[in-house]
Formats: structure tokens, C-alpha cells, sequence
């Protein structure tokens, strides 16, 4: 199945779109952009040129994803939210060779309006509440919320947040999961 490109949207020659991908109202593609399959990209959506996004990724209206940024597949960013690529950006000073890669790993959640300040990697379906601000690396499974955002919490594959310590149940899809201080993991 072809991927589906609106009307509207500007896709650079060179840029990769795996089959069954959605580009929607007014987004554009840069050349060297590798999308992947069944990804759905909303309106008003950037995808810069060093930028690689895995299966099945869903990016909300109005969300710009610059370069030196992976997703990796099943990511979902939510509306609004915003990457970073320059640390300490300036207008008067270029910084192209100054950007920090920032990495986005497989199942992980970006609420509504929040900030990942470059260089970080969220882990494995950690889950960053909307609003928060990200300014250093993030757990796999871990809850983020905040400004800086911390830690409150875990979070199961299905999207629905774990209680207790130890070995834990998902109330919603009964996956287990051992918890402890420092980490969350599938039994």
C-alpha cells in the first residue's frame, strides 16, 4: 500500500516513505528524511533532513521534528510538543555542527506541549505528561511530569500506570512487570 501524501504537503525529492504512511495538510519533508511504514504525520508537521522515524509512529498537528532526532517505531508525539537540537542556541552564532542527538526509543509517549531539550534519550515506552520539560535522559517505563519534569512513576507497555513494587500486574492487560527503585521490566 502507497503512502498517502495530501495535496497540501511539500515532500522533498530523495526523502524515504514507507508504504501505508498518512502526510497530512500542509507538512513538509525534507529530502534525506527516512520515514517509516503506517506512520501518520498530522497537519502542519516539519520533518528535518537528518531525521529517522521508525513504523507505525503517530506526530500530531503542528509538531516539528528537527534533525539529529530518531523515533523510533510505535513512538507517539503529541500535539504541539516541540524538539530541540541546539543547546544553547544563539541567532548571531551559528551552531549546525554543535546538535545533539536526541533519541526517542520504541513505544514511548510525548504528551501534548512538552519540551525534549536536545541530547537526551527517552527510553522504551517511558511516557512524558503533556507540558513537561525534559532535560535529561528518561527511563524506559518511567512516568515524567513537570517542569523540569521527574520521575512519579511507572508506566505498562498498554499506556496505563503501574502501583506497587516488586512484582506487578497491569490492572488493564495483566502484563507483568517487576518494579524496583531504579527500574521497571517485563517478567
Amino acid at each position: 500500500m502507497a503512502a498517502k501524501i495530501h495535496t497540501t504537503a511539500i515532500v522533498d525529492a530523495g526523502a524515504e516513505i514507507g508504504d501505508g504512511t498518512a502526510i497530512w495538510h500542509w507538512v513538509h519533508v525534507c529530502g534525506t528524511a527516512r520515514i517509516g511504514e503506517r506512520c501518520s504525520l498530522g497537519q502542519n508537521v516539519y520533518v528535518g533532513n537528518d531525521v529517522t522515524i521508525g513504523n507505525n509512529v503517530r506526530i500530531q498537528n503542528g509538531v516539528s521534528v528537527y534533525d539529529a532526532v530518531t523515533l523510533e517505531d510505535d513512538v507517539f508525539c503529541g500535539p504541539a510538543m516541540v524538539f530541540t537540537n541546539v543547546y544553547n542556541p544563539r541567532s548571531a552564532v551559528p551552531r549546525k555542527d554543535e546538535y545533539r542527538e536526541t533519541i526517542v526509543r520504541k513505544g514511548a509517549t510525548l504528551g501534548a506541549n512538552c519540551t525534549i531539550v536536545c541530547g537526551v534519550t527517552i527510553g522504551a515506552y517511558g511516557f512524558v505528561g503533556a507540558g513537561s520539560v525534559i532535560n535529561r535522559d528518561v527511563k524506559p517505563y518511567a512516568l515524567m511530569v513537570g517542569v523540569p519534569a521527574r520521575q512519579i512513576g511507572w508506566m505498562c507497555e498498554c499506556g496505563v500506570r503501574l502501583e506497587g513494587a516488586g512484582a506487578v500486574t497491569c490492572t488493564a492487560c495483566s502484563t507483568e512487570y517487576q518494579i524496583t527503585d531504579e527500574e521497571c521490566s517485563p517478567r
